[in-house]
């Protein structure tokens, strides 16, 4: 194997979740952002349509957007299940994230391509950003909690009816000393056998 597939592998192996907690507040300069953008916008896409959109959030719309995603949590799930540190975790997380990127999936029109292979892409650019994060020292989270999932965000984001919210991938800077992560077993192992 050769010396850029480890380097490669170094980065795959090192890359962990960071939850908001354990980030410190310190901003993300734009040059790196942008340059996670177009590592995202070199994943693959069936017909190379390119499904994948951003909403890159910091500073003031970053505390809107996480105090508005709090507000709509409580009242459509977090009263009913009196889960206010919920709440309070989505909206407290400007106080550490630098930047929070809505990664969606907006659906080619009139294609014949599945929707999920468009989701798949953009998971696919998703990954991208993570990996590019963890070579530049940014903790990440590919987080899809509150109501990322909820019609209400797509109505908050003016999404199209089948577009989708893929990722709510929280950035910043960590002090942490995070152990690698561990799996349950090898890629080997993981071989299906369908004996045809």
């Amino acid at each position: 194997l050769n010396e850029s597939f480890e380097i490669l592998k170094q980065i795959v192996d090192a890359r962990h979740t960071t939850k908001p907690a354990k980030m410190n507040g310190k901003k993300i300069d734009e040059a790196s952002i942008h340059a996670l953008l177009e590592l995202a916008n070199r994943a693959p896409s069936h017909g190379r349509t390119e499904p994948w959109r951003f909403v890159v959030l910091h500073g003031e719309p970053l505390q809107k957007f996480c105090t508005d995603h709090a507000e709509m949590y409580w009242e459509h799930v977090g009263a009913a299940t009196g889960n206010e540190a919920k709440y309070n975790t989505i909206k407290n997380q400007p106080n550490t994230v630098s930047h929070l990127i809505v990664v969606v999936m907006q659906r080619t029109p009139n294609t014949k391509i599945l929707m999920m292979e468009e989701y798949a892409a953009v998971c696919a650019a998703t990954q991208n950003m993570l990996l590019g994060a963890e070579a530049l020292g940014i903790a990440a989270i590919w987080s899809t909690g509150g109501l990322a999932h909820h019609s209400l965000m797509k109505s908050y984001l003016k999404l199209a009816t089948e577009d989708e919210v893929v990722a709510l991938l929280m950035l910043g800077y960590s002090d942490a000393q995070l152990e690698p992560i561990a799996r349950h077993s090898s890629g080997v192992e993981k071989i299906l056998n369908p004996n045809f």
